[in-house]
């Protein structure tokens, strides 16, 4: 019996299904592992490996051909999967690392490398009763800890959301907390997109009454709020790093909410002023920029729409 062969059967003894015992499944097990073919299940470990990592081993230490474009498959299909089981921890050296960030790794969880380390011995039918038997308060515990680097979002109408740490979440909670309060009372946050989730939040009820039907396969904007009082839209960038509105994303937003019978408005909205002048010179007219330094502060540029004196007194 090949190592592969072995793999498939540890994964399916400890109650993974077909679709996550397969080759593939095996495969990535064996590079999580660091074995090979050769390789004896005594010898695993639990080193932490990016997914390039992982089908680099596979392709050089398996001699197994596999395509570039089937890293999201690997992340998706088998890493998640091992993950929601607690078969494999992410991010133990960062847990707060964004979803989408270069740098993810997984590791074998030091129970699962318990199990598999007794492959081919007396000792393994034990253990892996004893795993299957503590498995669901492994998941509870590895799921609670990644719980607790998640940022608590409430919303303007009191109901309370969970964001994934890291990316542009800090900056939306800043919008949602700021820039609702000062400039959006009594706004519905319609959407919210999420690294960890495309569509964390959505009132599709609400978006189709408005005339505007969600288009996944459109890149959203990081929020949409609805102000009742002047029937306005609000379609809002998150660009901390990247992504404001500019003159390309203004179209690709027309187009997306080109039916909605409320107003749009486009507002950029970045963490700090340093970051906004990177993106300056790019900011599309007839939008609005936001800082969360500044947040009782905006930049119209709409021309001569605000053109006029200020009272200072009053400002």
């Amino acid at each position: 019996m090949t190592r592969l062969d072995e793999a498939k059967q540890i994964l399916a003894a400890l109650g993974f299904d077909m679709a996550r015992s397969n080759d593939r499944s095996g495969r990535t097990l064996l590079a999580l592992a660091q074995l090979t073919e050769a390789s004896s299940w005594a010898d695993a470990m639990n080193t932490r490996l990016g997914v390039r990592a992982i089908l680099d081993w596979i392709r050089e230490e398996l001699d197994f051909p596999i395509a570039e474009n089937t890293r999201e498959t690997y992340r998706r299909q088998v890493l998640h999967q091992f993950q929601d089981a607690g078969f494999v921890i992410s991010n133990e050296d960062d847990p707060s690392r964004a979803t989408n960030s270069s740098l993810n790794n997984y590791k074998l969880t030091d129970a699962a490398l318990t199990v598999i380390r007794a492959c081919g011995t007396h000792e393994f039918d034990g253990l892996v009763t004893r795993y299957l038997e503590n498995a669901p308060s492994l998941i509870a515990i590895y799921r609670a800890e990644r719980d607790l680097t998640r940022i608590p979002v409430t919303l303007p109408g009191g109901a309370e959301l969970k964001l994934g740490a890291g990316g542009q979440n800090v900056l939306i909670k800043q919008v949602i907390d700021d820039f609702c309060a000062y400039f959006i009372p009594g706004g519905q946050v319609l959407y919210i997109g999420d690294a960890d989730s495309k569509l964390m939040h959505i009132d599709g009820v609400k978006l189709t009454e408005l005339g505007v039907l969600i288009n996944t396969h459109g890149k959203l904007p990081d929020l949409v709020i609805y102000q009742p009082e002047k029937n306005w839209l609000f379609l809002m960038e998150a660009a901390s790093s990247h992504g404001p509105v500019d003159a390309k994303r203004h179209g690709e937003l027309s187009a997306l909410f080109a039916g909605s019978t409320a107003g749009l408005v486009y507002v950029s909205c970045f963490p700090n002023r340093t970051v906004m002048r990177k993106f300056l010179a790019d900011l599309a007219w007839e939008t609005e920029a936001w800082c969360a330094s500044d947040p009782t502060h905006m930049i119209h540029l709409n021309g001569n729409k605000f053109l006029g004196p200020h009272d200072v007194s009053s400002s």
